[in-house]
Parts: C-alpha cells; sequence; structure tokens
C-alpha cells in the first residue's frame, strides 16, 4: 500500500500536537526502501557521507553533485518519504 508523503504542515502539526516524529540516515536506495516500510517519517541523506562512505577525513570535501547522486538513490528506494539532505 502507497503511503501519503508527509509534509512540513504534518510535521508542524505533529509538534504541536507532541507527537514523535521518527528519522533516520541514509545514503542507499536499499536502506531507505526499509526505512519506508518500517513507516519512518523522514529520511537525512548527511553529508557525513564524506566520512562514512567516501572515505574523507571530514565532511568539508563533499560536493553539491556527490549529495545529488546519493539524494537520489535515497528517493528511488523512498519515494514516499519525505527526505532531508544537508551540506557542510
Amino acid at each position: 500500500m502507497e503511503r501519503k508523503k508527509k509534509t512540513l504542515r504534518d510535521f508542524y502539526a505533529m509538534k504541536k500536537c507532541n507527537e514523535k516524529v521518527s528519522w533516520i540516515t541514509s545514503y542507499d536506495a536499499q536502506t531507505s526502501r526499509l526505512a519506508e516500510l518500517a513507516g519512518i517519517d523522514m529520511i537525512l541523506i548527511g553529508d557525513s557521507v564524506g566520512n562514512n562512505l567516501l572515505g574523507y577525513k571530514n565532511t568539508i570535501p563533499v560536493t553539491m553533485d556527490e549529495m545529488i547522486i546519493f539524494s537520489s538513490a535515497v528517493r528511488r528506494g523512498a519515494p514516499n518519504t519525505f527526505i532531508v539532505g544537508n551540506m557542510p
């Protein structure tokens, strides 16, 4: 069953009602698919991909092109989940 993707308004309403929001960090389609199946509200594609997957010493060298690649993979895996990407 396809679920409705949450919006910022949904998150504001959840905060107003003191509802908990579930987040997970993911960099790939498979993990993101499982997060969506589990009902996770939001997926973060962190610049920590630089340290964790790309072998950089810190997040500074992560490029926008790299973030777009990982964000695209996450979106393919979780088409109905709100995603957030960040940069250093």
